[in-house]
Parts: C-alpha cells; sequence; structure tokens
C-alpha cells in the first residue's frame, strides 16, 4: 500500500509538472501577444500565471483520472507468461536497434529526417515483438527456467469448482452451509461471465435461472467460515475451448481441483479426465431411505400409471412409487407392501402392491403423513 502511494505521488508530480512545462511553452507567444495591449506589460504576466498554472492543474485531473486506469492495465500483464513478457522485451531491443541502423542515413534529411525515424521504429518494434513471439520455444529451450509459469498451478488439496449449473441448482449454498462441503470455493471467471449473460437474457426464464444464481454465489459469500473466490489465475494457452464446460473440466484439472455439479454430462467428462467430480444428484440418492421387499409404506395415489391398473403414488422425497392395482384409488391414501426397488440413472423406483386385509385393500387413515412406513412407526 505505502508503494502504490509513493508510485501515485511520483506520477502525480511528474505529470503536474509536464503540465506546468507545457503551458509555459503555449503562455510564451499567447502572453507576447496580449503584451502589445498592456503597455506595463502586467496583463502579459497574469495571462502568463494563469495559463501555466491551468497546465498544472490539467495535470493533476489527468493524472488522478488515469492513475487506476493505467494500474488495470498494467495489473493485465500479472497474468501473461514471463516467456512471453521476455520475448516482447527481446523483439523490442531487437526492433529499436535494427530501425535505428536503417534510419541513419535520413536522420539529416530536412524535414524527412525526424517522420521518417519514428515510422521506422515503431515498425521495427512492431517486427521485432512478431520474430521474437514467433521464435518462443527456440528461446525457452536456451533458457529453460523461462518455461516454467509465474502462476500457481495448483490449488489446495480440497479445493472445490462449482459449474454453472450447480449454481443456479442453489441446493450447494445449503450444502455448503451445514459444512458438508469443506475447502476453498472457486468460481471462475468465465463460469461468472456466463451467468451474467444468463441472467441479461431477454427470455424471462432463463433471466431468472441467471438472476438465481448470481444471488446463490452471493449467498456463498457471506457463509461464515467458507471462502469463495472468482479464479482468473489461468492463461488462454491453458483452456483454450470456448464450451465453457470443457474449459471448466481442463482448469481443474490442471489445479488439481474437485468439480462440484449436478450435470450428467458434466460428470462423465470429469470421469474421463481423470479428475474429481462430486455431484450433488447422486449424493441426493445415496440420501433417499432405503426400502426392503415386504416394508409396509404409506402412500397417495395421485395419478394412474403406464401400464392397466397400476397407480402412481411419491414419497416426500419425490421417489415413485408404482402400485399394482392401485389406478381406481386415486386420491386415497393407501397402506402398500414394498415388492421391488429400481435404481434408475434418474433415481429410484419403488414398485409395490396393496396391503390386503381379509381380501380387501387397507386404506390408512387421511391422518397419517403421506410417504410414512410402518417401519418408522415402530421406530
Amino acid at each position: 500500500m505505502i508503494i502504490l502511494r509513493s508510485l501515485w505521488s511520483l506520477f502525480v508530480v511528474a505529470v503536474i509538472l509536464v503540465g506546468v512545462i507545457a503551458g509555459n511553452l503555449v503562455a510564451q507567444p499567447i502572453s507576447a501577444w496580449v503584451g502589445r495591449f498592456s503597455p506595463s506589460g502586467e496583463l502579459s504576466v497574469y495571462f502568463h500565471i494563469g495559463i501555466v498554472v491551468l497546465g498544472g492543474l490539467l495535470g493533476f485531473l489527468f493524472a488522478v483520472l488515469s492513475f487506476r486506469k493505467m494500474l488495470q492495465w498494467v495489473s493485465h500483464f500479472e497474468r501473461v507468461p514471463l516467456l512471453d513478457k521476455v520475448s516482447a522485451a527481446i523483439g523490442v531491443v531487437l526492433g529499436l536497434v535494427v530501425a535505428l541502423l536503417i534510419s541513419l542515413p535520413f536522420v539529416r534529411i530536412p524535414g524527412w529526417g525526424l517522420p521518417i525515424s519514428i515510422l521506422t521504429s515503431v515498425v521495427g518494434v512492431m517486427l521485432g515483438v512478431g520474430f521474437a513471439t514467433s521464435a518462443k520455444e527456440q528461446i525457452a529451450y536456451v533458457f529453460p527456467s523461462l518455461a516454467s509459469p509465474g502462476a500457481i498451478t495448483h490449488m489446495p488439496s480440497n479445493a472445490k469448482m462449482l459449474d454453472t449449473n450447480i449454481i443456479i441448482d442453489g441446493r450447494i449454498a445449503d450444502i455448503t452451509a451445514i459444512g458438508f462441503l469443506e475447502g476453498p470455493i472457486y468460481i471462475p471467471d468465465f463460469v461468472l461471465q456466463e451467468l451474467r449473460h444468463i441472467a441479461d437474457s431477454s427470455d424471462p426464464l432463463k433471466r431468472a435461472r441467471g438472476r438465481r444464481g448470481l444471488d446463490i454465489l452471493v449467498k456463498l459469500k457471506n457463509l461464515e467460515n467458507t471462502e469463495v473466490t472468482v479464479y482468473e489465475d489461468y492463461t488462454e494457452d491453458e483452456i483454450a475451448y470456448e464450451e465453457v464446460d470443457a474449459r471448466l473440466v481442463k482448469l481443474a484439472r490442471a489445479r488439481n481441483a474437485t468439480v462440484v455439479t449436478n450435470d450428467y454430462s458434466v460428470n462423465e467428462i470429469c470421469k474421463l479426465n481423470g479428475v474429481p467430480v462430486i455431484n450433488v444428484n447422486e449424493l441426493a440418492n445415496a440420501m433417499k431411505p432405503v426400502f426392503l421387499p415386504g416394508e409396509e409404506v404409506t402412500i397417495t395415489i395421485v395419478k394412474e400409471g403406464k401400464e392397466p391398473g397400476q397407480g402412481i403414488g411419491y414419497l416426500d422425497d419425490g421417489t415413485m412409487v408404482v402400485v399394482e392395482g392401485a389406478a381406481s384409488q386415486i386420491g386415497q391414501i393407501m397402506l402398500v407392501l414394498v415388492t421391488s426397488v429400481l435404481q434408475t440413472t434418474a433415481g429410484k423406483m419403488i414398485f409395490a402392491e396393496p396391503k390386503l386385509d381379509d381380501g380387501v385393500a387397507s386404506v390408512a387413515q387421511a391422518t397419517e403423513p403421506k410417504g410414512k412406513s410402518r417401519r418408522q412407526d415402530k421406530r
């Protein structure tokens, strides 16, 4: 902070000095012209001092407005690899030397020497930078230490990276809040940009989803004992993909991070690339209660099934229960026996049949909660 303030003070003083000098140069012919109308010369002095002070003020304003922009521009160089920086510097030096040698014969030409020198220098720098950049591999071969990136290539071992879908989903905030997700959380800036584009969409549904995702990020950021960082410490060469999910997986692999998602395709891409992945949908399926054949479940029949005679109900966690012979019991709360459980990519599906009491299907009391099993009652 002290260094930054010192640089700011030095920059402001230098620009003010330049403004004063420029104002003095401009004031000389103007004050001389004004002096013709003032025999005593006082008016020309006032004009001279005023123009010099104006030049200093303009220099101060320019310094204040441009310093922050200059810092932002310079900060972009932090993400440029060291090899690129060295190559550009070598190219500038070579270009200027060659331009100087070429322009020497034309320097003394009256009226044309300076423009030719400037033009030659600009062209020489452009060609030199282009030549040195194209020879990066040869420079790295001669100086191997320059090839190593200056940025940190690995994150903490428990670092997590979030994709766009899991942010919009919203469950990640609750999972993190109760402590199931450990380690720092990183949001790549291209994921944040995609969320912003979705939030600015003309489609109302997409716009609502994007804004929900941004709200979830704010909620994550405000959680105690949770470190959430927008990650920008990479180069375009590392993640040279246009598709956001592919860029995320490649960046996670390069930084040794774990991807957190609820998207099946991202989950499979991570597995194919050897990237650790946490699928929230798999976590939700693992947390669903286990029902064994022969257990009793109280269920409300809400609609008919695909097969004739089947009735469909749902447990509180959304698990579908297919009850044979219950198509006529729509709207009724029934006590059923589990016959089998089928695990699918979308989750679990329970097959059951009505529990018969003396040949009549048992209908539970309406006061019993939906999806509650007898096993839970005994407990």
